[in-house]
């Protein structure tokens, strides 16, 4: 990619998110405008994008094939939201999990957008049928669910709103893909999305495990870390079963009983709090202490991690 894309896009929110966002689609050739209500916030989080670009350009881990300055000069911010949408073919919302905030923003959008523009939310579990509910342009609206942080995690869960277009989906999981995340089509909406379900159901056993004194919580983070977590680094669950037996018709013909009857010991959800909490939240602070420099500087280790295990995995593809 060594030219900038047709049509522009737009980042509603400079947060975390937001700016994650900016870069990966700048890294992908495309114009990006960056929308929030300060001044402040704007000028802060460009800041933020280009220290954070020049630092991968010096490990050698910035996405595309264009510079660092290349990718910020297609970065640009805007506090006039109508300024910010003209000539955009794609919205990304990514303002704070809030519904009633988030339905405002998409109601405000919906009156001064054309009926090609793409409306997307980064909602990690607000149901579309809430948040886009009553809006016009509600073919055009879709969730793009990334993984925090997104620049580090390729997956996008694409969730249709009811009445998405067909054309909506295929033109976002497309862009997606362009930009060199990995999207995923939900087929219609659900509670927890597909990777929220999976994780809840994770950390509800670990929380069950750990409460009833079967191991300790730097233990169980063991289990998966050096176990489950480094197989699905390559191959989900589902594969997995394939592989540990003569395919998947083998594999339930050999442990259907065994998981079912596993399953049904399974607790009831836990609640999160009391003494199994204060266990947990002080065997998390033995390993990271919970102040903001010390979780900073884990976050930090964490996404290099991510950055050279995501290196790893491309060059197995290749292979």
């Amino acid at each position: 990619m060594t030219s900038t894309q047709d049509g522009s896009v737009v980042i509603f929110g400079s947060g975390l998110i937001g700016r994650s966002w900016a870069m990966l689609f700048a890294s992908g050739g495309f114009k990006v405008k960056l929308h929030d209500i300060e001044q402040q916030q704007i000028t802060k989080a460009l800041e933020h994008i280009r220290k954070e670009m020049k630092a991968l350009e010096q490990s050698g881990t910035l996405k595309g094939s264009l510079s660092a300055d290349q990718q910020l000069a297609l970065i640009s911010g805007s506090t006039d939201l109508k300024v910010a949408v003209e000539g955009a073919m794609y919205i990304q919302e990514c303002t704070p999990e809030n519904l009633e905030l988030k339905k405002k923003v998409f109601s405000q959008l919906d009156l001064i957008i054309d009926d090609k523009v793409i409306l997307s939310s980064s909602s990690s579990c607000l149901l579309p049928s809430k948040m886009f509910m009553g809006l016009k342009h509600v073919k055009q609206c879709i969730v793009a669910h990334p993984v925090n942080p997104p620049y580090y995690v390729p997956l996008v869960e694409l969730v249709p709103h009811p009445e998405t277009a067909p054309s909506t989906m295929e033109r976002t999981y497309a862009l997606m893909k362009k930009i060199g995340q990995s999207p995923v089509k939900i087929r219609k909406e659900v509670d927890g999305f597909i990777l929220n379900r999976l994780q809840y159901a994770i950390i509800s056993e670990a929380w069950r495990l750990v409460d009833e004194g079967l191991i300790s919580p730097s233990d169980l983070d063991i289990v998966m870390s050096d176990g489950l977590g480094m197989r699905y680094a390559f191959i989900g669950p589902l594969e997995t079963m394939h592989l540990n037996a003569e395919g998947m018709s083998n594999y339930c013909e050999r442990y259907s009983e065994g998981m079912k009857r596993v399953l049904k010991t399974f607790g009831p959800v836990p609640d999160f709090s009391g003494a199994t909490l204060e266990n947990v939240h002080q065997a998390m602070c033995a390993r990271v202490p919970a102040d903001p420099a010390h979780l900073a500087a884990r976050r930090q280790w964490r996404d290099e991690c991510l950055m050279k295990l995501a290196k790893l995995k491309s060059q197995m593809e290749a292979e």
